[in-house]
């Protein structure tokens, strides 16, 4: 079957002044020149308009919306496979003291070194966001446990190892507290509940006193591979060894909130 023609695309009868001045705003550095070609400079524009969608004009990380799609589609991927998925919450210290004190143009920089900062401490496949605020959020796919609090514990210190130039002559440290749930094995959960699990360790590590890691611990059991065979069939991966955390009792849901 033929397709059907498409008439050539004039530019002029499109609207994309405002879509290009948002693209500007939003600091894209690959603009499509105006003599591009109708239909790359459309489509260049397309996908700017989609990245800015997805990232957080600040900081340059995944924004919030992009960051709960990413939950939900691991949160699958773990119950079809079984491998143990980390989510982390992160909120840095007292960082409304630091607005207050220096202005929000300094917490701006804070925010965007913490950001480079927790960039740098993750692999390829992790997904780092600001969740919102101070708050960042990294989900860590096929992590196991003894990983994931290693990796929590060095983003802690390498953020609190910062010095960041707010203004001339002026450097802040900061501190971050670290909450973390692993996704459980057994069922679908939602990414609220994920969230609010990891969220209930954050405000235990800010109880606790700050700028510490406080991560659910969850039963590690080893699976040997004809086990992981007969419990997935085609969904094994062949690989040596095969563990599952098998998440432990309900959190207590009336665990009290702390102010950062």
């Amino acid at each position: 079957m033929t397709p059907p023609s498409i008439s050539p695309i004039d530019l002029r009868d499109l609207r994309l002044d405002d879509a290009r001045a948002l693209l500007e705003h939003g600091g894209a550095s690959d603009l499509p020149a105006p003599e591009t070609a109708p239909t790359a400079y459309l489509q260049s524009v397309i996908d700017g308009l989609c990245e800015l969608s997805l990232t957080d004009p600040l900081t340059g990380l995944a924004n919030r919306r992009h960051f709960r799609a990413v939950l939900a589609r691991e949160i699958e991927v773990v119950v079809r496979s079984g491998n143990p998925a980390l989510l982390l919450m992160l909120d840095i210290d007292r960082f409304k003291a630091i607005n207050d004190a220096h202005g929000h143009l300094a917490g701006d920089r804070v925010l965007q070194a913490a950001a480079r900062c927790l960039a740098a401490c993750v692999r390829p496949q992790d997904t780092v966001a600001r969740y919102g605020g101070e708050e960042f959020a990294i989900v860590l796919p096929d992590c196991q446990l003894n990983y994931g609090e290693a990796v929590a514990e060095r983003i802690r210190q390498a953020v609190a190892a910062l010095s960041i130039e707010v203004a001339p002559g002026l450097a802040l440290q900061i501190t971050l507290s670290v909450g973390g749930a692993f996704a459980p094995t057994k069922t679908r959960y939602t990414p609220d509940l994920w969230v609010e699990r990891a969220d209930n360790q954050l405000y235990q590590a800010k109880a606790q006193g700050r700028n510490r890691v406080y991560i659910d611990h969850q039963q590690v059991i080893s699976v040997s591979p004809e086990e992981k065979s007969l419990l997935f069939g085609a969904l094994s991966t062949g690989e040596p060894a095969w563990s599952e955390n098998i998440p432990g009792t309900e959190e207590n849901s009336a665990m009290q909130k702390v102010n950062p």
